[in-house]
């Protein structure tokens, strides 16, 4: 247990088992501790950029995330300027071109962006989204074989293709070149590809290593601007305008953002050009698909996350694979409505899926509390919901989990999907599994994962996770604290506070949105809202008043005690603060995720 001392507030064990810690230096402006914002050296803004790691003589680069301070040479990475050459070239003669996605938002941004690259270049491309149950994850050779004999000459692969040595290889011997743009991992032996753009190959140099971070939407837009530059050189444009490459970046925020890629760095600056754009409403597929998810604002960056991006997802786990690519594409506002509608019936359809295999997922979670990775099969699970799933049961226990639909295809294997913890690459340990003849297939990167087992391999599988990762996931679990940013009274936490706060996003993975403890408060209201969700309204001595939410929370030991054992106690409450804008005037509320009595 943490010394009191060292935690904030003497918090050493809250509702949730945590201390509580300062990501960076003391921020408390309660009164209630006597901080006070004089009490500061530095502006809010600059603690939180201090405190994801910025560099003090780097602030200003970072308080305004640009392209021009951030987009790196893309001929920094291996075979980038082979690619560009190449696809300039198809450009040029008129070759027949197919880009071959992945059918997740990552994969389907990705071709968007490439299609209507091409499309602005005066390219016509086809387009090829595997289906997820019948063809599974990745390029099969016979898909790429039928492409070429389909006409096409050069086949792009995006979001997948890292690991295809063999359909690559029957690839190279129907005669057609496959340039793979991806993003997962690599194997020393790279699959035979004309060109394999992929800042995580293991024979990158420093300086594109360093943005191994990128989704494949992000190395795609590193291609489309390689291309663009190679084709200016050629001459191509002196008698035809350049595309607007900017206008792509709405697709870029959506894709890095529903991968959940770490959004420091050239990410940050991607995803907050890209919300600028997507405002714009120019795409016709993406306005629909923001009207679809009763957005009546300009997107933010968790809207990409939880309304348009699983609706994007939606046609690839439960539904039809090429919706998502041919919504983003669309030139027709009709066929974008139809589109767009689509999925948000196919997302409500997932969602019921998705309860379903989550419940009986969890009732196998007992019986492996002893396990550093949390492993789940059964038979009849949807593939398409397995990755959700794998979130939550993440999310439920703080360990690594990999959940595995069983008979999921033809030759009765099992196909997994994994998300880890910070500090924990599963990825990476999935590849080694497969080394080691324990999967049929697998790879992925250090937060996801996609493997193909055989039924009977399951516990060996298990069994060989858990010695391999057991010493990562006790180091990380050891290091898990509940870490705020700043404090403040209840009559603190007002409109004008969240747009401070927000002004240092776009927040996401790796760069974590502002942790607000707010203080010492009463509950004047609990009660349980929709399917899980404690809704609170609480009041402070200051007399600040305000609602606070806590999501899929009810049925939890901290929202059981808030419901029941709370009433009259003294409370401490840790989350983001947000903004309210049902009402006739805009009001700040807390969505928490920890709760910690003062007495």
């Amino acid at each position: 247990m943490e010394s009191r001392s060292a935690c904030v507030f003497g918090i050493d064990r809250s509702l949730t088992g945590k201390a509580w810690r300062w990501r960076g230096g003391n921020m408390d402006l309660s009164e209630r501790f006597g901080g006070g914002p004089a009490g500061l050296e530095d502006d809010i803004v600059t603690q939180l950029l201090l405190a994801r790691g910025v560099a003090r003589d780097d602030l200003e680069r970072h308080r305004n995330p640009s392209l021009r301070a951030f987009l790196p040479d893309p001929s920094a990475f291996r075979d980038m300027d082979a690619a560009a050459e190449r696809l300039a070239q198809a450009v040029m003669t008129d070759e027949t071109v197919t880009v071959y996605g992945d059918y997740d938002v990552d994969g389907a941004t990705s071709a968007a962006l490439l299609i209507l690259l091409l499309r602005g270049l005066g390219h016509q491309a086809r387009y090829y989204i595997p289906d997820r149950l019948l063809e599974g994850y990745g390029p099969s050779g016979e898909a790429l074989v039928r492409i070429a004999g389909e006409g096409s000459s050069l086949i792009v692969t995006v979001d997948c293709g890292a690991m295809a040595h063999e359909a690559l290889e029957m690839a190279h011997g129907a005669g057609v070149d496959v340039i793979v743009v991806d993003h997962h991992k690599c194997s020393p032996v790279l699959p035979r590809a004309a060109a394999l753009v992929n800042p995580n190959r293991l024979d990158e140099d420093e300086l594109a290593a360093s943005h191994g971070h990128l989704a494949a939407v992000g190395v795609a837009f590193l291609l489309a601007v390689a291309t663009v530059r190679t084709l200016r050189r050629r001459g191509y444009f002196e008698s035809r305008r350049e595309p607007d490459l900017f206008a792509l970046l709405d697709l870029v925020a959506l894709g890095t953002v529903a991968d959940v890629a770490a959004l420091h760095g050239l990410n940050r600056a991607l995803v907050a050009q890209g919300l600028k754009v997507m405002a714009k409403r120019d795409n016709i597929g993406m306005s629909a698909l923001i009207d679809a998810s009763r957005l009546g604002r300009a997107p933010t960056c968790s809207d990409l996350g939880f309304a348009l991006g699983p609706r994007i997802n939606a046609g690839g786990r439960v539904g039809e694979s090429t919706l998502g690519v041919r919504l983003l594409t669309t030139t027709d506002a009709d066929e974008a409505r139809d589109i767009a509608a689509q999925l948000s019936r196919l997302n409500d359809e997932r969602r019921a899926i998705e309860q379903a295999v989550q419940e009986m997922a969890e009732a196998q979670i007992d019986r492996q509390h002893n396990r550093s990775v949390i492993v789940c099969a059964g038979e009849g699970w949807h593939p398409g919901v397995i990755g959700i799933v794998a979130g939550r049961i993440k999310e439920k226990t703080g360990k690594p989990a990999i959940v595995i639909a069983l008979d999921a295809d033809d030759a009765g294997n099992g196909k997994g999907s994994g998300r880890s913890i910070p500090g924990v690459d599963l990825g990476a340990a999935i590849i080694a599994a497969r080394e080691a003849g324990l999967l049929v297939a697998g790879g992925g990167h250090a937060m996801a994962c996609g493997l193909t087992i055989a039924s009977d391999k399951l516990e060996a599988l298990s069994e060989w996770l858990d010695e391999r990762l057991a010493a990562d996931v006790s180091m990380a679990s050891a290091n898990r604290h509940m870490l705020l940013d700043l404090a403040v009274s209840p009559g603190g936490l007002v409109p004008s506070l969240v747009e401070t706060l927000e002004s240092a996003g776009p927040y996401g993975m790796g760069w974590p949105g502002p942790r607000v403890a707010v203080g010492p408060v009463r509950i004047v209201k609990a009660d349980v809202v929709g399917a899980d969700h404690l809704r609170l309204i609480v009041s402070g001595p200051d007399g600040g008043r305000f609602k606070a939410m806590a999501f899929r929370s009810a049925e939890t030991d901290m929202g059981q005690a808030l419901l029941h054992a709370a009433q009259g106690r003294k409370l401490w409450l840790a989350g983001r603060a947000r903004i309210d804008d049902w009402g006739s005037r805009p009001a700040a509320e807390l969505h928490f995720d920890d709760a910690a009595f003062c007495d």
